[in-house]
């Protein structure tokens, strides 16, 4: 007992407490069975990103709607990572799918619903004749005739002709022409003014003789006529 006491000084005996502390800790450590851990023995924040191995957090282990938009980091979700028909047009907002979000050719025919293109949805001037069949142009423009008028063949001026087109049709294009004389000028030609239906149904002109010669001359007017 003498020769303990000469060996006990505070040094060893606090060594001797925390060699016992850890043995015991290691014990208790190498005693837990499986699953003993629950999740009541975790403090908040314990289980870190650390500490979790790559692919331990797997879907299974997720429950419904775990995993929120304000979980996601920026563009953590990307297309790569999507399966087919994964995103369905009832869970995006309005106004999610905006143009610059959209690839070019990324909206083509077949992915377009029936009357999906309305015309308010058809920008000014976007259809142009160059992006028109002929087959759809000849269905706008039909039974298209070529009508004639001419005013008498004197020498007397000024001279004045009219055309009109048949019935149920209108006028799309026209002029006037002048035979004779060497000294005649048109000074009018153009369609008719609208009529009660607002519809040009015809073409006038007008000439004169900017220097009496006498000579024999006729003003001749036409009109291209057609159903629209």
């Amino acid at each position: 007992m003498p020769k303990l006491k000469r060996h006990l000084n505070p040094a060893t005996v606090i060594s001797c407490i925390a060699l016992f502390v850890a043995l015991s800790g290691a014990a208790y450590a190498a005693g837990l069975g499986k699953k003993s851990v629950k999740t009541r023995h975790l403090g908040n924040g314990s289980v870190t990103t650390t500490k979790l191995r790559n692919g331990a957090v797997t879907k299974p282990k997720l429950r419904n709607f775990a995993v929120t938009a304000a979980k996601l980091r920026n563009k953590a979700v990307n297309a790569a990572k999507l399966r087919n028909g994964a995103v369905r047009s009832f869970a995006l907002g309005g106004g999610v799918v905006t143009t610059n979000k959209l690839k070019n050719g990324g909206v083509s025919e077949e992915k377009l619903s029936a009357d999906s293109v309305s015309t308010g949805k058809v920008q000014d001037g976007a259809v142009s004749a160059a992006k028109l069949n002929s087959g759809l142009l000849a269905q706008l423009v039909k039974n298209v005739s070529y009508e004639t008028k001419e005013s008498p063949t004197n020498s007397s001026s000024p001279k004045e002709a009219t055309v009109e087109c048949p019935d149920g049709k209108i006028a799309i294009g026209g002029g006037a022409k002048i035979f004779g004389g060497t000294t005649v000028a048109l000074t009018d030609t153009g369609p008719l003014p609208p009529n009660g239906e607002g519809k040009r149904v015809g073409w006038d002109a007008a000439a004169f003789e900017i220097v009496a010669d006498l000579e024999n001359w006729h003003l001749e007017v036409y009109v291209v006529c057609a159903e629209l």
